[in-house]
C-alpha cells in the first residue's frame, strides 16, 4: 500500500478553489448512469455531490494566506494483493478509509481546547476511483520511450512517402514498426504501453481531499508541517505541534491488516520501503533472513512488479548496489529446492 500526502497546488494558473481538483476526480463518472456513478463520502455521509465538496472546502479557509494550501490531497493506493484480498469491495475500502482518517487525526501532535484532535475535527471528503492510466514517469512508459520515438519517426516517414515527399517502401516501414512493438519491453495484450493507456488488473484507489482548517474553521491542521512531534513556547505557554507521518503510514497498514485479517509480507510494508531507501544493506539482509514461505512470496511480489518496488526510488548512487543484491537473492531463491519456480 502506498499513501501520499500532497498540498494544494498554488500559483500561476492554479485556482485558489478546490473546484478544479474536485472536477478532475469526477472524470470516471463522465457519461455514466447516476446509479453507476461513484460519489464522494466522508466519515458519516454517503453520496455527497461535487458542488457540496467544493462549497465545504472553499468555505473553510478562515485567516489562511493566499500562498498557504487551503487543502491537502491524500491518495491511498492499495496493492493488487490487498485489493484481491478484499475482493475489490468498495464498501470495505470505505470502511478502511474511515478508520484510517481516525489515525490521520491521531497523528497530529496538537490539541484543541486542551484535548487531542479527533476525526470529528477533520473536514474531509473521499472518493474511490477504479481505473488508472499510465503516466509519462511510469517505468513502463520510460523504458518504452526509445521504441516510441523510433515508431513515431517511422510513422512520420510513412506519411511523407504517402504524400510523395520522399521515396520509400511503406510495407517495409510498417514491418519495422511491428518489430519495434514486438521488441518493446512493456506491452498489454500485444499493445504498446504508452502514457494514457489504462492499466490492467485491479486498480481501485482512493483520493481524499482534506481541509487545512479544522471542522470549526478555527485551527490550522497541516500534515505537511516540517515539525515532528514537539513542543514550543508561544505567548508564554507550551504548545504542541507537528504531524507524525511515520505513525500515519504505519498505522494505516496495521488498520488494513487488522480490519481484513491480511497477512502483510515484509517487502510490501512501509517499514521495509523506508529501510531500502535509508539503509539498502540492512534491507537486503532482512530479505535474506525471511522464513522460507515469506521469502517465496516476497520474491514473487518483487518479480511481478518488475523490480520497480521500491528500488527505482533510491538515490542514484545506491541503485546499482540494490539491483545487484536483489538479483543475488532472487537467483539464490530460484536455485533453492525449497522454492519452486
Amino acid at each position: 500500500m502506498y499513501i501520499t500526502i500532497s498540498p494544494q497546488k498554488l500559483g500561476g494558473a492554479f485556482s485558489q478553489s478546490a473546484g478544479d481538483f474536485v472536477n478532475y476526480l469526477e472524470k470516471e463518472n463522465e457519461g455514466k448512469n447516476p446509479l453507476d456513478k461513484e460519489y464522494f463520502f466522508n466519515q458519516y455521509e454517503e453520496k455527497i455531490k461535487p458542488y457540496q465538496v467544493i462549497k465545504e472546502i472553499d468555505g473553510n479557509t478562515a485567516k489562511l494566506k493566499l500562498k498557504e494550501p487551503k487543502y491537502y490531497s491524500i491518495t491511498i493506493n492499495p496493492s493488487q494483493y490487498e485489493l484481491k484480498h478484499i475482493q475489490n469491495n468498495p464498501e470495505k475500502l470505505r470502511a478502511f478509509v474511515r478508520e484510517t482518517m481516525k489515525e490521520y487525526a491521531g497523528s497530529f501532535h496538537r490539541e484543541i481546547n486542551g484535548r487531542p484532535i479527533s476525526v470529528d475535527d477533520i473536514k474531509y471528503f473521499a472518493k474511490i476511483e477504479k481505473e488508472r492510466t499510465y503516466k509519462s514517469n511510469d517505468v513502463a512508459v520510460r523504458e518504452n520511450k526509445p521504441y516510441s520515438k523510433q515508431i513515431a519517426h517511422l510513422k512520420n516517414e510513412i506519411r511523407k512517402v504517402e504524400r510523395g515527399e520522399i521515396p520509400g517502401n511503406i510495407r517495409q516501414l510498417e514491418n519495422d514498426i511491428r518489430k519495434l512493438v514486438r521488441d518493446a519491453p512493456y506491452k498489454i495484450r500485444g499493445q504498446f504501453v504508452e502514457a494514457g493507456m489504462k492499466k490492467e488488473g485491479l486498480q481501485s484507489h482512493v483520493h481524499i481531499i482534506v481541509s487545512r482548517k479544522d471542522a470549526s474553521n478555527s485551527y490550522s491542521l497541516s500534515p505537511g508541517s516540517k515539525y515532528k512531534a514537539s513542543e514550543v513556547k508561544m505567548h508564554e505557554k507550551m504548545v504542541k505541534r507537528g504531524f507524525e507521518r511515520d505513525r500515519f503510514f504505519q498505522g494505516s497498514e496495521k488498520i488494513f491488516d487488522k480490519l481484513f485479517q491480511y497477512n502483510r509480507n515484509y517487502v510490501e510494508s512501509y517499514t521495509a520501503r523506508k529501510m531500502l531507501t535509508r539503509d539498502p544493506k540492512q534491507y537486503f539482509l532482512s530479505l535474506r533472513n525471511l522464513g522460507i514461505n515469506e521469502k517465496k512470496i516476497a520474491f514473487k511480489m518483487i518479480r511481478q512488479t518488475g523490480l520497480q518496488l521500491p528500488v527505482l526510488h533510491l538515490p542514484q548512487n545506491k541503485v546499482g548496489f540494490a539491483f545487484k543484491q536483489l538479483k543475488k537473492i532472487i537467483e539464490a531463491g530460484m536455485k533453492a529446492s525449497s522454492i519452486g519456480y
